[in-house]
């Protein structure tokens, strides 16, 4: 090899790494570089950034990654209401519960509950949560087992809770949110358990929320780890002893679904395999052209038993009704084995490996209800049910938790939102479908069952004929209203890019940089 062949090939190799190295993501993270200064250096002001992490999946959750689909009626609507018209929409990547949340986890927080709000003057706080057992109750039926046995027994325990109204499952995913938030504090050592103790011997508006304790209203004991030998400084180098939530330890809030989240995670629309071949049966666009019916993809033909071939051919695959008088089957050959609410892990699960999005219970989503909101909303994560509020700081600095521990919230006043041009009023339940825009009038109880707090239903249950095991079927029910057919499951925003939990620092395509030409 002479010289300038040796020359070549070093420039090329050059070349070639600079090529691998450009695919990386150049920014340095432990330097700005907006202004250069370092980050998380004492001598220059100790700027705290974490470096971007994979995001973490909260207990009971899982990862259910966004696209597009077609969200509303799936079949013939033999009900004529035609509130659920189709509409093409995209969703953005989030978190959902893998199965209803059950009876042994509702009466977890009934205990906390009990022993943090044990002083009388709470005493409305526990009884507002008691889920209604008397939903059971019918006038032509002995249903009075249930209404004893079902929440509490143990062979009920993983069950779905019922008799729960709308705003008693959001305040559940209030307490969730906080416990699991405390509990990561306090296994990364940035809590003291003790905390617990004193807490649930009374504690009352002392007890942990996560947004009190960002705002530091709620004067946490620091644990071990927050005094010692904490990765997080403050500007002179000295260990801080609160987490920020750019700090990127906190999991975000638990929460009821949207019903397009609960309506695309139900149908599972997963391309199996990007790689395979057209003669592999690769389902890819079609999943959005060939609109299932039920919350298992097509496995030849819709149905609602199972279609392959071996022991669990002709199983039933959700809990429902199968006709009048027929909630079970034959014995010796029951068809779903469920005469009520079955297990929250029985039957089967769809293609992001979530349990009964069809049957079992139907389950409480966070939109309020409109009949043509399908129509009105965006395409973008679409929801009915905003109201913008604001930190009430009327008490001052110290005293703005409520009774319960929370920080108090208000409406935006509207007399400052005149100059946006993306919203111009705080409530905004009945945008354009009620309000003084729109025209329209629900009279509640005079003309129509449909209010503010109607809220939206999905997903059939244990008590319904099959039509309404269709994801894309929706009903409604006043928010401080329950039922012993309606249930729920929390949801989680998702943070970062939208492919995946797992080494996704990125969104978007990457492409290696090019050099400008000279």
């Amino acid at each position: 090899m002479n010289m300038l062949t040796g020359v070549r090939c070093c420039v090329l190799l050059a070349a070639i790494i600079g090529i691998f190295a450009s695919c990386n993501d150049s920014t340095n993270a432990n330097k700005s570089t907006a202004t250069g200064w370092n980050y998380n250096d004492k001598k220059l002001g100790g700027f705290s950034v974490p470096k971007p992490k994979d995001v973490k999946t909260a207990p009971g959750l899982l990862f259910v990654e966004g696209g597009t689909f077609t969200m509303g009626v799936a079949q013939e609507d033999v009900m004529a209401e035609f509130n659920n018209t189709q509409k093409r929409i995209t969703v953005s990547s989030f978190f959902i519960d893998k199965t209803e949340v059950a009876n042994v986890h509702y009466r977890e927080y009934l205990y906390w509950l009990e022993n943090t709000f044990s002083d009388e003057q709470y005493k409305n706080v526990l009884d507002g949560a008691l889920p209604d057992t008397l939903v059971w109750r019918s006038e032509l039926a002995y249903n009075e087992p249930y209404v004893e046995y079902y929440f509490r027994h143990p062979s009920y325990n993983y069950y779905p809770v019922v008799g729960v109204s709308w705003k008693q499952a959001t305040d559940y995913c209030i307490w969730r949110t906080d416990r699991v938030n405390q509990l990561e504090l306090i296994k990364k050592g940035y809590l003291n358990a003790n905390a617990v103790k004193t807490e649930m011997n009374g504690g009352g508006q002392e007890n942990f929320n996560t947004k009190s304790y960002l705002m530091g209203e709620y004067q946490a004991q620091p644990g071990k780890l927050a005094t010692s030998k904490s990765n997080l400084k403050d500007a002179q180098g000295r260990p801080r002893t609160t987490v920020r939530f750019e700090d990127g330890i906190l999991f975000g809030e638990y929460r009821l679904p949207t019903e397009a989240e609960w309506e695309y995670a139900a149908y599972g629309y997963v391309m199996e395999n990007p790689q395979k071949k057209a003669s592999d049966k690769t389902r890819g666009e079609e999943l959005v052209a060939n609109k299932q019916i039920y919350a298992w993809k097509n496995d030849g033909f819709d149905n609602l038993r199972s279609t392959r071939v071996g022991a669990y051919q002709g199983a039933f695959l959700a809990n429902f009704k199968r006709s009048s008088g027929d909630n079970m089957g034959v014995a010796g050959g029951l068809n779903d084995n469920a005469a009520i609410p079955s297990h929250v892990t029985s039957f089967l699960p769809n293609a992001f490996g979530i349990y009964n999005m069809s049957g079992n219970v139907s389950e409480w989503v966070a939109d309020v209800y409109r009949p043509l909101t399908g129509l009105e909303s965006d395409d973008l994560n679409p929801f009915r049910g905003n109201v913008f509020k604001t930190i009430d700081k009327s008490g001052g600095e110290g005293n703005m938790r409520d009774s319960l521990g929370r920080i108090k919230m208000k409406l935006e006043n509207d007399s400052i939102l005149q100059n946006r041009r993306n919203y111009q009023k705080a409530y905004a339940l009945n945008y354009l479908d009620g309000d003084s825009l729109s025209g329209a009038n629900y009279g509640y109880g005079i003309t129509t069952l449909i209010s503010d707090k109607s809220r939206v239903i999905k997903g059939g249950s244990w008590n319904d004929r099959p039509y309404w095991l269709s994801p894309g079927t929706r009903r409604f029910l006043e928010e401080d209203q329950s039922s012993s057919t309606i249930g729920f499951r929390c949801a989680m925003t998702h943070t970062g890019a939208s492919e995946g939990t797992k080494a996704k620092i990125k969104t978007g395509n990457s492409f290696p940089e090019r050099k400008p030409r000279r």
